[in-house]
């Protein structure tokens, strides 16, 4: 299994790669409870401040392991009990992403499907190739991507959503790009540089800032808007009690680089 999922840390960023190429990098209930259990240990340990999510070769993850789906389905209740296992492990694997107080960042260099492509979706920001492409293509195998759904049509446009959902057609980078899906694209070749600057220069904030800004955007993002102003404004003012407010403004105002310690 370790083999299966590389961990480096440098500059207080830690990458996470997917290392099972010539299985598609598939999510496997395996993969999926390792990795829920290294984004929870990045989560408690202070040296990170940053998380990279990838892959090697050149499928960034084709979802659910489909033959450990069908090896199943030769259990005494048809695979009930295994399907309702792996469903919930991997939905609790992109809360945790959600929840974890670290940005994680997903950085694409091929093809992202179905809870893959949810994977994508359920990262804080995300960068691919310019040759990179996406689906959610369960319906054409008369398995519909519910749960990728959930992520997906949070972050992209409620029709460009539906039609990935229902056609199960590849989108190629630039319009994951326009619907919302990615942040960004580059060329392969610079494809990591320029993932590892954006996560070096989100290294260098306040890591307690951080924290409290990406939580208060996905709580906020739930409600209403009086409610979301009322609740953002509460945590804006917590904010500013704290030290890191207090260098980071006085070091503004000095004109010098704060201290966060």
């Amino acid at each position: 299994m370790n083999d299966l999922i590389i961990e480096d840390i440098k500059d207080s960023i830690l990458k996470i790669t997917l290392n099972n190429p010539s299985h598609q990098n598939t999510l496997s209930l395996d993969v999926i409870n390792r990795l829920k259990e290294i984004i929870e240990d990045a989560d408690n340990n202070n040296e990170v401040k940053v998380i990279i999510l990838t892959s090697s070769g050149k499928i960034f993850s084709a979802g659910h392991n489909l033959k450990e789906i069908q090896t199943h389905r030769g259990d005494s209740d048809k695979g009930l009990k295994f399907f309702t296992t792996l469903i919930n492990s991997c939905s609790d694997l992109m809360l945790k992403i959600i929840n974890n107080s670290k940005p994680i960042i997903a950085e694409i260099n091929g093809v992202a499907t179905a809870a893959g492509c949810q994977l994508v979706a359920s990262c804080d920001l995300a960068y691919s190739s310019e040759n990179s492409k996406f689906a959610t293509p369960g319906v054409n195998i008369g398995l519909f991507c519910s749960t990728p759904m959930v992520a997906l049509s949070r972050v992209a446009k409620n029709k460009h959503a539906m039609e990935m959902l229902l056609t199960g057609d590849f989108i190629q980078a630039d319009k994951a790009k326009s619907i919302g899906l990615i942040n960004n694209f580059f060329k392969e070749e610079d494809l990591t540089k320029e993932t590892f600057l954006i996560a070096n220069k989100i290294a260098k904030k306040s890591s307690l800032t951080l924290s409290i800004g990406k939580k208060a955007f996905y709580n906020q993002s739930e409600m209403k808007i009086s409610d979301a102003y009322k609740y953002a404004s509460e945590v804006m003012i917590k904010n500013m009690m704290e030290s890191d407010s207090e260098e980071g403004i006085k070091a503004f105002i000095e004109k010098r680089k704060p201290n966060w310690n």
